[in-house]
């Protein structure tokens, strides 16, 4: 936090590299790395998506945390730190939120993993088993299981890597999510998107002052309204066809409605209240894979029940169940056809997720 009261991230420390390149120290190979995430992180949810979409479930293995932080060091009176914890999956303890109230949480869910490698019971403690000294205790992590140290725990290079280095183990290989004649314009839209929507909202969110808040919210607002004027004239934002700038931008839009107009007081915009911007979201949701990488009932239960600063009691709002807006049908395709060309077993051809195969908003 600055001393203005605006809300300023700190930067991702590891940031190492997994490269094709003649002695890398760590290069792709199959089995070899594991991705920690949370599915309500939007940063985490951008590499579920890119593993997704390359066809890299047997490749790079996943473990998702628990959604509702707790105390990382609990018998630790002195220990303020909340994070992201691992499944219990055989304790049954009931959670609340950090302040004791709240909840009840259970301590685990379905889909939720205990740590499979290091026995660890948060996130913080797989970084401080790899020596980390930076104390930002976040996902996503890229975890090399062979030597038992993390390669990278920023986003926006992690999903570069999956899209270009594993493409002799994927299944869509032919997938370019940063084709060469389109970066410019991607690095253009990103270095705008980034600081004024994907990090925006939190800016609103977090911002301590109204002075800091009204700044923030003003240049969300724009960006919104750019992005919206963009993508009235072409299907991606990049372009024409479907890049990594769009998988930074669905991620954001699509926990817009059911969380950041209400929890981080974005309401001068609404992605439902916008055709073009919910039927670019639609477009992205169905295309193959993605939906499964979407859980919303853990989107809003770590947003709504982790800062009982902002929530004490943690009461999750219904909300508009944007969710299952994004099953109707979309008008894109008069905008272009460069979707991703996905490969799928029979069994994905079948059909469309159905109601119940797709984790809706509660």
């Amino acid at each position: 936090m600055s001393p203005d009261g605006s809300f300023k991230r700190v930067d991702a420390a590891w940031r190492n590299k997994i490269s094709k390149e003649p002695g890398s120290m760590f290069p792709p190979e199959k089995n070899r790395y594991h991705l920690y995430v949370a599915y309500a992180c939007p940063w985490a949810h951008r590499t579920l998506m890119t593993r997704a979409i390359k066809g890299l479930e047997d490749v790079i293995s996943v473990t998702v945390v628990m959604p509702v932080w707790q105390k990382t060091k609990p018998d630790d009176p002195n220990d303020s730190h909340n994070g992201w914890i691992f499944a219990d999956k055989t304790s049954g303890k009931v959670l609340k939120n950090t302040a004791g109230l709240g909840g009840p949480f259970p301590s685990s869910y379905p889909q939720n993993e205990e740590d499979p490698f290091c026995n660890a019971k948060s996130i913080r403690e797989i970084y401080e088993m790899a020596g980390d000294k930076d104390g930002k205790y976040t996902v996503p992590i890229l975890f090399d299981k062979w030597s038992q140290t993390i390669v990278s725990n920023e986003s926006s290079e992690i999903i570069q890597m999956l899209n270009s280095e594993f493409d002799e183990y994927a299944t869509s290989p032919d997938i370019d999510l940063e084709p060469e004649d389109l970066r410019e314009a991607m690095q253009s839209v990103d270095s705008w998107i980034y600081p004024n929507l994907n990090n925006g909202v939190y800016r609103c969110g977090f911002a301590q002052t109204q002075e800091a808040y009204d700044v923030a919210i003003d240049e969300l607002t724009a960006a919104f309204d750019r992005v919206e004027d963009i993508l009235s004239r072409q299907r991606f934002i990049a372009g024409d066809q479907f890049t990594l700038s769009d998988i930074r931008l669905f991620v954001t839009l699509l926990r817009f409605d059911e969380v950041y107009v209400v929890y981080f007081k974005t309401n001068t915009r609404s992605v439902a209240n916008s055709s073009v911007l919910l039927n670019y979201c639609r477009d992205i949701y169905q295309m193959a894979r993605v939906a499964e990488t979407v859980d919303m009932h853990q989107i809003k239960e770590h947003y709504f029940c982790s800062h009982p600063d902002l929530n004490k009691l943690s009461i999750v709002p219904r909300g508009p169940n944007f969710e299952r807006m994004l099953k109707e049908r979309h008008n894109r395709d008069d905008l272009g056809i460069k979707r991703p060309k996905i490969s799928v077993s029979d069994d994905e051809k079948s059909s469309p997720p159905s109601e119940d195969s797709v984790v809706s908003s509660i």
